[in-house]
């Protein structure tokens, strides 16, 4: 017998240091999986170095695999605003350069649409603008092996006791 396999449909997004955003959407229902890596730049397989050099133009982001059937598109954007602060620019608490820069990569016109829809009425919950970046998806380039489940992987770690683990705490009371 066959059983039936839901399709699986992918989330582009960056909202600071991927481990953050990694972690936090390591706990919503319906997620299947969440790879760290780096997109929205010039330069082809970047290395981490690279991209903390702010020289390569990409964005620590998280491509995040999950299951339609159990949550959409539309409510992977609108946890989005409540995973990190969208009104900051090229930074996010200590972490500072463009490749900590709020940022939705879409795939399609779809997701553009519900992206823009999404911020737009995000809008009303913060005092400053939004300066999120909605620019379509090029490439994805999987972070190194040892940044993926970063925060899983390492508890003891500093900055995960220090920036992550209050992070992913504030983001499940919100919800």
């Amino acid at each position: 017998m066959n059983a039936e396999v839901s399709p699986t449909e992918s989330a582009t997004i960056g909202g600071g240091c991927f481990w953050c955003v990694e972690a936090v959407y390591q706990t919503v229902p319906g997620v299947l999986s969440v790879t760290s890596g780096y997109a929205g730049g010039t330069v082809e397989h970047p290395t981490y170095e690279q991209v903390c050099s702010g020289r390569t133009g990409h964005a620590e982001v998280v491509q995040i695999a999950f299951d339609p059937s159990r949550i959409s598109y539309e409510k992977i954007i609108d946890l989005f605003w409540k995973a990190h602060d969208p009104t900051t620019l090229n930074r996010q608490g200590a972490d500072e350069g463009t490749q900590y820069r709020s940022i939705i990569l879409f795939e399609n016109d779809a997701q553009k649409a519900a992206a823009e829809k999404s911020k737009a009425a995000a809008q009303s919950s913060f005092s400053r603008p939004i300066v999120t970046e909605i620019v379509p998806l090029k490439t994805f380039y999987p972070a190194e092996k040892y940044h993926q489940d970063f925060y899983q992987n390492n508890p003891a770690h500093p900055y995960n006791q220090g920036v992550v683990r209050p992070k992913v705490e504030k983001f499940l009371k919100a919800q």
